[in-house]
């Protein structure tokens, strides 16, 4: 004879729709406030244009899960334990040894999950707040989208054990494919991506019968260069492939080894779309002029991007077809008698219909069981997301309150120097950096540098200036450090010889300045052309606000004493409580045809500068 104990599910109630309204909320706050951070880099950074689309993805990728999400573990509509009993107290028992052990095991389970949820959240307030300070510090976007993954995959799994976590991991990690790479890992790939692409393309143009040089990743034809930027590079398209592989190996539901062929194909369609793109570019700059490329640049980047999303779909539709192949010969070559593949889906299908409503308040009942004996938890899990952005906002408004403004300074133009001209800023900068103000010029200069540390002989140097400004506000922090040298000139041909460091320019008797000191070199390939060398003096400067016993002025993560952007000097930003109040930036740079010692072209900069700054009153 056999006991059966059966366990049933009570109904939904109002006492149950609290904890989910709840644990909703929460959820759709750490999402939004990841993808708010996240939008900064999707907006300014053309590669990561991609960004947008992939919540709306992770979304509709969770929902198709959703409509076939399993059983919860453990947490059935019916719990049934088949005990062979000799007499009813021994029945029960034993049936009091399983309770035990299985509620000791839901113990042990929800410590776990409390500890690592705690500890994630405990991070989320110090990491807030750097974040307002350091916008443009990737790190930090890919440990807020961690924290962000864990929490919502521990939500998962505490309502609906391990078969809900294996079941919705791949819609919640989805996001990372948003998150943009650091940058030691993605400066070598783009850098390598435009040289070589470059290099492939001004082959395959010469096998073509036209002439081109390679300059760098620079290409330069019969009507002028041609330029492989980083959006061109095939890093977008590359990212953009890596997306879609993922994507479309989800809605066909591939195994492992299926998403890895997928995303090789989408990533070589990509890179052979790439090249085939700059190819047809430079073949458009030989034959109409490089003006001509502007009017086909943008067409060509949109149609890798779909070529990519067409043959991805292809391979998918391929690999899908090979799939159903398998599983057609597995089940001929199956034992006689055994029901196809076929037949024991729509036995499920059957099955599933017919148990619908029972699965419903099953699973229902198994979530709101942990809902509900975890409601002051869900709510103070709630109060404390309001609570870190509160703080993060309030440390540095407090750190704002009773400052007065710096000095402020704008450039005085040389017009009158030789060959002075205003450059043209392309819309695509514009639209990129977005600033209020900005202006770009170029003149020569006469004389040379010191003749003790170099001939007298050296011809005029040329100089380029850049000044842009943004007002407060708007998340102009992180497009202000989109222009720095390190960035912008290795996409002209340069390449980065040296860092010299920050040092201090006075411009006036109560104005000192800190600039970067670059060193670059453009490598010529010609037999009558010479190496070309650039000494660029970099500085960004936000309009912080000094406290009336300031000592000096400060300047955005610049010091004489770590690197513009290291971590000691993005810390000290923090600790001072300085974020998004506006800045301006300033870069020069000086062009010469032989190698300069480095004290003797900071020694030029230094006697240039007071012409070109001057100061402005507090206002």
């Amino acid at each position: 004879m056999n006991v059966v104990l059966t366990q049933t599910q009570p109904a939904i109630t109002h006492r149950e729709r609290a904890p989910a309204r709840l644990i909703l909320a929460a959820a759709a706050a750490l999402w939004l406030v990841l993808c708010r951070h996240l939008s900064g880099e999707w907006a300014i950074n053309e590669q990561y244009n991609y960004g947008w689309f992939v919540p709306f993805f992770c979304a509709y990728l969770f929902w198709l899960r959703w409509e076939d999400r399993p059983e919860p573990e453990g947490r059935g509509q019916k719990s049934e334990v088949s005990l062979p009993s000799r007499s009813p107290w021994h029945a029960e028992a034993v049936s009091r040894r399983w309770l035990g052990e299985g509620w000791r095991s839901e113990a042990r389970r929800s410590g776990a999950l409390l500890i690592v949820a705690v500890f994630a959240l405990a991070i989320l307030l110090p990491l807030r707040v750097f974040e307002i300070g350091n916008p443009d510090w990737r790190p930090l976007g890919w440990v807020h989208a961690g924290i962000v993954v864990t929490l919502t995959l521990l939500a998962v799994w505490a309502i609906g054990g391990v078969p809900w976590l294996r079941h919705f991991a791949f819609p919640i990690a989805f996001i990372l494919v948003a998150v943009p790479w650091v940058t030691p890992i993605e400066a070598p790939v783009v850098q390598g991506l435009m040289r070589l692409v470059a290099a492939v393309a001004a082959e395959a143009v010469n096998l073509c019968g036209v002439p081109a040089q390679l300059e760098g990743n620079l290409i330069r034809v019969s009507t002028g260069l041609v330029g492989v930027s980083e959006a061109c590079s095939g890093v977008r398209a590359l990212q953009t492939a890596l997306m879609i592989g993922l994507l479309f190996g989800e809605l066909k539901r591939f195994t492992v080894a299926r998403r890895a062929a997928l995303v090789v194909v989408a990533i070589v369609l990509s890179v052979v779309a790439n090249f085939c793109r700059t190819f047809f570019l430079v073949l458009v700059a030989a034959r109409e002029g490089v003006n001509a490329v502007d009017r086909w640049h943008d067409f060509a980047g949109y149609s890798i991007v779909a070529l990519v999303f067409v043959g991805t779909m292809a391979a998918a539709a391929a690999l899908s077809k090979g799939e159903w192949s398998e599983r057609g010969r597995h089940d001929v070559d199956g034992r006689a008698g055994r029901p196809s593949e076929r037949e024991r889906v729509s036995q499920s299908k059957k099955s599933k219909v017919k148990n619908k409503a029972e699965a419903q308040r099953s699973e229902v009942g198994s979530g709101s069981s942990f809902l509900i004996s975890n409601f002051y938890f869900l709510l103070s899990l709630l109060c404390w997301l309001v609570l870190v952005e509160l703080a993060a906002a309030g440390w540095y408004r407090a750190h704002e309150h009773g400052l007065v403004p710096r000095t402020h300074w704008s450039v005085s133009w040389p017009t009158a120097q030789s060959g002075f001209r205003d450059l043209k800023i392309e819309e695509n900068v514009r639209q990129t950096l977005r600033f209020d103000e900005g202006r770009a010029a170029r003149w020569s200069l006469e004389h040379s540098f010191s003749p003790e540390t170099n001939p007298p002989d050296l011809p005029r140097l040329y100089c380029t200036l850049f000044f842009f400004r943004w007002n407060p506000g708007g998340g102009t922090l992180l497009r202000a450090r989109a222009h720095r040298p390190d960035i912008c000139l290795p996409s002209s041909g340069w390449e980065q010889a040296a860092d010299d460091g920050v040092r201090l320019y006075h411009t006036g008797p109560n104005l000192a300045l800190p600039f970067r000191h670059f060193e670059f070199v453009r490598k010529r390939r010609g037999p009558f052309e010479h190496d070309q060398f650039a000494h660029t003096f970099f500085c960004l400067q936000q309009d912080w606000l000094e406290g009336e016993n300031s000592t000096g002025a400060r300047t955005a993560l610049v010091s004489n004493k770590s690197r513009d952007w290291g971590v000691a000097a993005r810390v000290r930003a923090v600790e001072d409580g300085l974020r998004d109040l506006g800045q301006q930036s300033l870069e020069l740079i000086i062009i010469v045809p032989r190698p300069v010692e480095s004290a003797a072209a900071e020694a030029k900069f230094a006697e240039l500068l007071p012409t070109l700054i001057k100061a402005e009153p507090k206002k």
